[in-house]
């Protein structure tokens, strides 16, 4: 599918700080990347950086003042499919070496609080289907809700409150996943007919020998999803880092198919 995606980030830095974006479409296989542009204002060097193993780029540097950064890419994200329930779950001793991080708790995702639940919960489920299950069960039982949760919400909290964003479920769904010894990680992505258009966050998991794209919130077809970079949780994928404080101006996220 190819699709035009559009961010406009505003935001205000005083005092001055230094500052990592990610919003760059990730050079990844299978999705190609056509055209783009960048546009600042006032004018700044941003270092550029590509992690050779996910292809995310981000963008750095130390910011003053109001800085409005623009990006605009036209990109082909190839054919995306949604997870079979015929998947195969593989036992630790067969996963590549550089999946096994994606098995353990991180900062977001207490996966080895939840192994009881799980077992309770999807016991007599393997692979796509008990992926599938766990997306059932979130979508059953967790609202999507703004003002919940905040940036230090953990999936634990999510579970009690059982509300939260794009952000809460993914935290949710990868801690479940990896409950259950399937390898899981976040994917933050540009998304065609997400509403309201914002920075989408996904997540996807190891079976049958490769990664599997889901969204836990079901809000956007996973054939419209542009990856822009992943990591063990939100903290690795957030689009805008600063070491200082930062106030937002305006913010506008889009993702339109050509």
């Amino acid at each position: 599918m190819k699709l035009r995606v559009r961010s406009e980030l505003v935001y205000r830095f005083d005092p001055p700080t230094d500052a990592i974006y990610q919003i760059k479409v990730a050079h990844w296989p299978g999705q190609a990347v056509e055209d783009e542009t960048l546009t600042v204002t006032p004018h700044v060097d941003f270092h550029e950086d590509e992690n050779t193993e996910f292809g995310a780029r981000t963008l750095r540097a130390r910011l003053e003042g109001e800085v409005s950064v623009v990006y605009e890419a036209t990109v082909d994200n190839g054919i995306l499919k949604g997870l079979p329930p015929v998947t195969v779950q593989h036992d630790w001793n067969d996963l590549p070496a550089e999946v096994l991080t994606y098995l353990w708790p991180s900062r977001y995702c207490p996966s080895d609080q939840f192994g009881r639940f799980v077992e309770r919960e999807f016991g007599d489920t393997t692979g796509g289907e008990r992926v599938l299950a766990i997306l059932k069960w979130i979508s059953d039982n967790i609202d999507y809700e703004r003002g919940v949760s905040d940036s230090e919400t953990t999936a634990a909290r999510t579970f009690i409150d059982r509300a939260g964003v794009c952000r809460d479920f993914t935290h949710l769904g990868i801690t479940l996943c990896r409950a259950s010894g399937i390898p899981a990680r976040a994917v933050s992505a540009y998304a065609y007919q997400l509403t309201p258009p914002d920075f989408h966050a996904i997540f996807e998991i190891w079976l049958s020998n490769g990664w599997w794209l889901v969204d836990p919130t079901g809000l956007a077809p996973i054939e419209g999803l542009v990856r822009i970079a992943c990591g063990r949780d939100a903290a690795d994928i957030a689009f805008l880092s600063t070491q200082g404080s930062c106030e937002l101006v305006r913010q506008s996220i889009t993702a339109e198919a050509v």
